[in-house]
């Protein structure tokens, strides 16, 4: 039975844009630009497999500048050569009739020396407690950002999304998420500041809206989407009210700005990095839901359970889905949906290898 008539798959406008089904491909790292951080024909082909007539698709994090991270095989867009690498790419998901944004990252704390060539940014002095996720390097204790350093960094961003246009992408994504640089800002554990930017929650985010407002000036706000986190579990973040921080956050956006593209929020349930959710978690993004009136793109828990995609759709006429780990191991996942057919499962030791293996190698579907 197919499900074309479900509300998963009915239109929905996110800024200039309509697409023709709800089912988005979520930003991932997957560590496999060249060794100058540029897209290649590889990337073209991993993009352009996954892509769908009035689908979105949104791409891994990118480095703003030379201090984002520039971990290996993590792209840039801050050079000539990012801008020319990224327009394969986004050619090769327009020619199928989708979509494409572009992610600006910044990792602030979970940066090393030994890729930046210098101490990593952050809040505060505070050091990710343990070594690197994937075990290569021991977090460092990051240097806490100066006031005039933010100011460089509010026109790092705007350049980031005018070479993000440039390269052809149809709007860009402001990276708040996941315990790096502007969410280690959110969370009072990892922002201890005495000053303008640190304490209560309005001054927690009060960097983040200054990126905002910049991007905006470069770009327009209708081609401008932002991805927080409340419950981020990862990167030694936390909140002592997550519901007061990212609340005031939401309200924020809702009232000043609604003309977005759209909000795209993690759900608590998803743990980054691990096949692990937690389903008995009982925080939930129905009050963020309630407070923001336009599109919203939820990820997380959905791997081991896309059946719930459907219900959430039906519930929430504003939501769309995001899909990570299926869309790796389903290229063609939107017509897998459509049509119940059987999934693909994904090979986790593949995520971060490098080359085709475990990229653009997975079948797609054929009826026997």
């Amino acid at each position: 039975m197919s499900n074309s008539n479900t509300a998963l798959f009915t239109p929905i406008k996110i800024g200039p844009i309509t697409l023709k089904h709800r089912i988005v491909f979520a930003s991932l790292t997957r560590g496999r630009n060249d060794e100058n951080h540029v897209a290649t024909d590889l990337q073209a082909e991993y993009y352009g497999q996954r892509a769908t007539d009035g689908g979105l698709l949104i791409v891994e994090a990118m480095n703003v500048n030379k201090q984002a991270g520039m971990s290996p095989g993590t792209p840039g867009i801050f050079s000539k050569e990012h801008v020319e690498g990224w327009k394969k790419v986004t050619a090769a998901v327009h020619a199928k009739g989708g979509y494409i944004q572009s992610q600006l990252w910044h990792q602030g704390r979970a940066a090393s020396s030994k890729y930046i060539k210098e101490t990593p940014l952050a809040p505060s002095p505070i050091a990710i407690k343990g070594m690197e996720f994937m075990g290569d390097y021991e977090y460092e204790t990051p240097r806490e950002i100066t006031k005039e350093e933010m100011k460089q960094y509010v026109k790092d961003f705007q350049q980031a999304a005018k070479n993000s246009l440039e390269a052809g992408f149809d709007g860009v994504q402001f990276h708040a998420a996941n315990g790096f640089f502007f969410d280690q800002f959110f969370n009072s554990a990892s922002n201890q500041r005495t000053d303008e930017y640190g304490g209560s929650p309005e001054n927690r985010a009060r960097f983040f809206f200054q990126i905002l407002d910049g991007l905006i000036e470069a770009v327009g706000i209708e081609f401008v989407s932002i991805r927080l986190s409340p419950w981020a579990a990862f990167l030694d973040v936390e909140d002592e009210d997550s519901y007061a921080t990212w609340g005031y956050v939401v309200k924020r956006l809702q009232a000043e700005y609604p003309k977005l593209a759209f909000l795209d929020m993690v759900e608590p349930r998803s743990v980054l990095y691990d096949d692990f959710y937690n389903f008995g978690q009982k925080e939930s993004l129905d009050p963020f839901r309630a407070i923001w009136k336009g599109p919203i793109v939820t990820t997380g828990g959905y791997t081991y359970d896309p059946k719930r995609a459907f219900e959430i759709a039906e519930k929430n006429p504003n939501n769309l889905t995001g899909f990570g780990r299926l869309f790796i191991a389903n290229p063609d996942l939107v017509e897998r949906l459509r049509n119940n057919w059987p999934l693909n499962k994904y090979d986790r030791p593949t995520f971060y290898t490098g080359g085709a293996k475990g990229y653009v190698d997975y079948p797609f579907y054929k009826a026997e």
